[in-house]
């Protein structure tokens, strides 16, 4: 696809080889493809993205991201692929490397693997309300449940006394006065790089979030979690060849 994007946009798909949850999760066969193959298919349909980085530490990572279409360029150090590393400090080593080539992008859009499920019309949507609300940050999020919201849950005291989330000690009790909460998905991460690299944080002082769709949300973090979407893709792939 034609990139047409004004602005230039750095995708950043990291993917390290010591994950817990699921064991070599980024490269385990998901429905007959590598897990990679989708956040990889999702940002080559980009219209905004610029270029697509694979980081890791992992030669087998490196290789199956190379085989389904990411550019791999780097290794990253593996003191940058613990399970303590914090996510910005991948983005900025990210982001030096290619200032370190002369190249100089206007943001960076993180990708996690984990979200197979997104979809190329959402990362292009966070990057699109990045400069058109003039943000620092542009998140996907889905709406909290009634239920959670923050001004119906409570944090216990030092004292074992409960108390709202928000301050205060009166609790909104009618619904329909309870403002609108959102939770991040983890789907898209976009963030002006001049911002990433002052606040060396991916939220800057403006952050705005993007509604993605509810078919969009996944985050696979357990082994329960990866046979509950194998089964909804299958059930999917059935319905479809039915038709």
């Amino acid at each position: 696809m034609e990139k047409t994007s004004e602005h230039t946009v750095l995708g950043i798909v990291p993917a390290r080889g010591g994950s817990k949850g699921i064991s070599r999760k980024n490269i385990r066969l998901l429905d007959g493809e590598p897990l990679l193959a989708y956040t990889a298919r999702a940002a080559q349909k980009s219209a905004r993205l610029s270029r697509v980085l694979l980081s890791t530490d992992d030669a087998e990572i490196a290789a199956t991201g190379k085989s389904v279409g990411l550019e791999v360029p780097f290794v990253r150090p593996s003191a940058l692929a613990q399970d303590s590393t914090p996510m910005i400090e991948v983005v900025l080593h990210a982001i030096h490397w290619a200032e370190s080539q002369g190249e100089h992008y206007d943001a960076i859009c993180l990708l996690q693997p984990t979200s197979p499920l997104r979809s190329a019309k959402t990362i292009d949507r966070c990057i699109s309300e990045l400069w058109e609300r003039e943000a620092d940050c542009a998140i996907s999020v889905r709406p909290v449940p009634l239920e959670y919201n923050p001004h119906w849950v409570y944090m216990e005291t030092p004292e074992g006394l409960l108390k709202p989330s928000v301050g205060g000690d009166e609790p909104i009790t009618a619904r329909q006065l309870l403002p609108p909460a959102y939770h991040r998905d983890g789907l898209v991460f976009a963030a002006r790089t001049q911002s990433v690299l002052a606040h060396k944080s991916l939220y800057g002082t403006r952050t705005v979030g993007v509604v993605s769709p509810e078919e969009e949300a996944c985050d696979l973090d357990s082994q329960e979690q990866w046979e509950w979407l194998e089964k909804r893709m299958k059930a999917m792939r059935n319905l479809s060849s039915a038709r």
